[in-house]
């Protein structure tokens, strides 16, 4: 795992932007920008193809195998294109690289991602949406901390990714309790990174997915380590693809295909907790069955609603969130939206799971 960066006294928005690139990434910016789509061109405006063309293919992420094993497990893995590969990947960064290399048409991230592209200029947009309720991010202290709300983390080092959720919801949080940036110390590091700083000392508070919390308790509660749990939400769970990808009308009927079934996937996973308990968490993650019963049942209900309105206003909020801290320029989120998959997640699921 990768060495946590050396803290620094105020949000550095230079070495934000560039540790979140990378040094490859960043030195192709605008040769990868241009390259055109492989298949027939659809324009943004026009309707999407009703028929996936023979010999179609995508490449998706799958984080750890969990969008791949969805579909399996939910019966949902007869599609009308193929997947060249699933992708193991996930932070919002190394999404935005993949992007830019090629070597991915399709992911699943939070909010802030796409806004952190559209900074950068590289274009990509949003096919799909799921709306979380509950918070998915908790704050965890390193050892020995006596910190015990968010009020405390003035003069404090926090771990914080511009580009993925869990910046956002340390930022929404340090607004809620009326914290300038000026009062804490944001140190960049990517979410890979927030176990090893939290466990080395590097950094006071760091947030945590759900799915980390019991065994980082497990192994450093009885040291002092414990969490701060909060009301904030990170809003938006959501499909995404390059504009190059969706230019390509295969493609582009590919993902329209694709999308209810992984509506369907999340909704399958939510209604059956134990099988995923058991076929994922533990044997796949190599945790125990107790600590995936935590997990689960802190789980969001899919929210899979007919319309965006909702999800582009939670986006312009953080957008402009992220603006106001200097982190990047202030824009219309809706560019972000490719309107035209609206309502095709909804479609697929029951009422129930669209309001």
């Amino acid at each position: 795992m990768p060495r946590s960066a050396t803290p620094v006294p105020g949000p550095n928005r230079r070495l934000f932007l560039t540790s979140l690139l990378g040094t490859a990434a960043a030195a192709g910016l605008s040769a990868c920008a241009g390259k055109a789509a492989a298949g027939p061109t659809l324009s943004s405006t026009a309707a999407l193809p009703s028929a996936v063309p023979s010999g179609t293919s995508l490449k998706i992420a799958s984080y750890q195998g969990q969008e791949q094993l969805q579909l399996q497990l939910a019966g949902l893995d007869k599609l009308p294109f193929t997947v060249s590969s699933w992708v193991n990947i996930g932070a919002g960064p190394d999404v935005i690289n993949a992007f830019r290399a090629h070597s991915l048409d399709l992911a699943n991230n939070a909010g802030i991602p796409p806004i952190q592209a559209h900074y950068q200029g590289y274009d990509a947009k949003i096919v799909a949406i799921n709306i979380t309720r509950k918070p998915t991010y908790v704050f965890a202290t390193k050892p020995g901390s006596d910190i015990q709300d968010v009020a405390a983390f003035k003069g404090k080092k926090l771990a914080f990714s511009q580009g993925q959720a869990q910046g956002v919801v340390l930022l929404r949080a340090l607004k809620k309790a009326g914290i300038d940036y000026s009062d804490v110390k944001l140190v960049p590091l990517t979410s890979n990174q927030f176990l090893t700083a939290l466990q080395a000392g590097q950094v006071d508070i760091a947030p945590l997915g759900i799915s980390q919390v019991p065994a980082y308790l497990d192994q450093y509660g009885a040291k002092g380590a414990h969490t701060i749990t909060t009301d904030v939400v990170d809003l938006l769970s959501l499909l995404w693809a390059p504009a190059s990808v969706l230019a390509d009308s295969g493609k582009a009927a590919a993902i329209a295909a694709f999308i209810p079934r992984w509506a369907q996937g999340l909704v399958w996973v939510y209604e059956h907790p134990d099988d995923w308990n058991e076929k994922f968490y533990v044997k796949t993650q190599n945790i125990s069955l107790a600590q995936a019963q935590e997990i689960t049942k802190l789980s969001n209900k899919p929210l899979l609603s007919p319309s965006w309105d909702e999800a582009i206003a939670w986006e312009q909020e953080t957008a402009d969130l992220l603006a106001e801290g200097g982190f990047v320029k202030s824009f219309k989120v809706d560019s972000l939206f490719d309107r035209r998959f609206e309502g095709l997640a909804a479609k697929a699921v029951a009422t129930k799971y669209r309001s």
